[in-house]
């Protein structure tokens, strides 16, 4: 549906857009759209960098490498702290 746009409804589009919106205020929209598309792909980027560098904080590198034993998923410190008491 929307992959046959031809030029008849992108100039349709682009007028209603322009009475909507008025002709000083798109070129603010359009630089504050493109500044909004420079952040998220920066915050991609170091997202993407992140994920692809050293394990999270506080985690040691070599316990991360390590499979975890079977029925054992949490550190029993943490597992304990998680449980609501129960009497």
């Amino acid at each position: 549906m929307f992959g046959r746009l031809g030029a008849p409804e992108i100039i349709l589009i682009l007028v209603v857009v322009l009475l909507l919106f008025g002709a000083k205020r798109l070129p603010d929209m359009a630089r504050s759209f493109g500044q909004s598309l420079r952040i998220l792909k920066s915050e991609t980027k170091a997202m993407q960098k992140d994920d692809a560098g050293e394990p999270p904080a506080g985690v040691d590198a070599v316990a991360a490498l390590q499979p975890v034993p079977a029925g054992r998923h949490t550190a029993p410190e943490t597992a304990e702290a998680d449980i609501p008491h129960r009497r």
